[in-house]
Parts: C-alpha cells; structure tokens; sequence
C-alpha cells in the first residue's frame, strides 16, 4: 500500500460526508494520527493514518490555495 504524502495545511476532500454535510477538511497535525479540521463546522478529530488514507478522495496542496 502507498503512503498517501498528507502535510499541514492540505485540504482533504473525503469520500463520506461529516454529519454536518461537507466533505473538505483541513489538516492540522499530521504523523501516525492525523488532526484534522470540519471546514463547514469546525469540528476536529484524531483519525489513525491507515484509516484516513482509506477514506480520502482527494488531496488539495496548502500552497495552491488562496
């Protein structure tokens, strides 16, 4: 399995919607538990690696948003 390169900063986009309805979420932490922020509500949460990677769609770089 490849190791999906996550940095503080990217926006990941999930393929299971937060209970609030948005998909995109901000990465806050990363290692072998990555911090992740609700872009729609705020909320953040601690998810294992291998679990994030599964559930990720795709990867928007922090250097090119604006």
């Amino acid at each position: 399995m490849k190791i999906i390169p996550i940095h503080v900063g990217d926006v990941l986009e999930l393929r299971k919607p937060h209970p609030c309805g948005e998909k995109h979420f901000k990465v806050i932490r990363t290692g072998s538990e990555v911090r992740i922020v609700c872009l729609g509500c705020g909320r953040d949460m601690v998810l294992d690696r291998l679990k994030l990677e599964k559930a990720v769609k795709t990867v928007t770089p922090a250097d090119s948003q604006q």
